[in-house]
């Protein structure tokens, strides 16, 4: 089959996002690694120093690889735009080549979670009893499920990021701190409008009864509302 030159192009902003190793591969690898050897020591010097501890030891140290796509998204946008630009990539290409970039990226960081608990649970948590990718919660409804949660809160950040990036090159600063503060002030007054309307408790029960595939799907409808409005916001961003 014979390739169309706009999915050339589209493959070309792959290789040029990739080419920045250090924002989607290095960085990534380095806070995942010293994100994961801190807590294996913090684990150690709990496990020796406790005895007769019955309680596995979980911790947040695995949320930090996942949380830095947020800087990714940032990144991705604005080290790689203007010079696109110059290379008459158009902005249709360069979205997708960028976010296919992501894909790849989280789908490698979720597959390493979901391999790193699959070893957790084999092991009884590296022997310790000591858990950094495997969370009973996550993993409640099986490692498939586990997967797709991984992946969809990493593509999650990486879209808030290349979101505020791309209000940032469209509207300039003024109009990202507006967005900002109106999404601030509409869950603040979400919660006054539950807390006037005593709903809480029923706020609390609808997350005790939350299953992981549902979250799941929440977060791929967020993923693909600001993909789509970032599209529409990146098709005016000046570069």
């Amino acid at each position: 089959m014979t390739t169309t030159a706009p999915a050339g192009r589209t493959r070309s902003v792959i290789r040029m996002q990739l080419l920045n190793k250090q924002t989607f591969v290095w960085l990534p690898l380095l806070i995942l690694g010293s994100s994961f050897a801190i807590s294996m020591m913090i684990y150690a010097i709990v496990a020796f120093s406790v005895d007769d501890m019955d309680e596995p030891i979980y911790g947040g140290g695995s949320q930090a690889p996942l949380w830095y796509f947020l800087v990714v998204g940032v990144q991705a946008l604005s080290f790689t735009f203007p010079f696109s630009q110059a290379m008459s990539i158009t902005r249709r290409e360069y979205f997708l080549g960028t976010y296919a970039t992501a894909t790849l990226t989280a789908t490698t960081l979720a597959v390493t979670f979901l391999v790193g608990g699959l070893i957790e649970r084999a092991t009884d948590g590296w022997g310790i009893d000591g858990y950094f990718f495997y969370l009973p919660w996550i993993w409640d409804q099986g490692p498939v499920v586990a997967l797709l949660m991984y992946f969809t809160i990493a593509m999650f950040a990486f879209a808030v990021g290349f979101l505020a990036a791309t209000v940032y090159k469209r509207f300039g600063t003024l109009w990202l701190i507006v967005a900002g503060v109106t999404i601030v002030l509409a869950i603040v007054l979400a919660c006054f409008i539950i807390s006037l309307a005593g709903g809480w408790p029923a706020v609390g029960q609808w997350i005790v009864d939350l299953r992981p595939i549902s979250l799941v799907g929440i977060v791929f409808v967020l993923d693909l509302l600001f993909a789509g409005t970032s599209y529409l916001a990146l098709r005016r961003a000046t570069p």
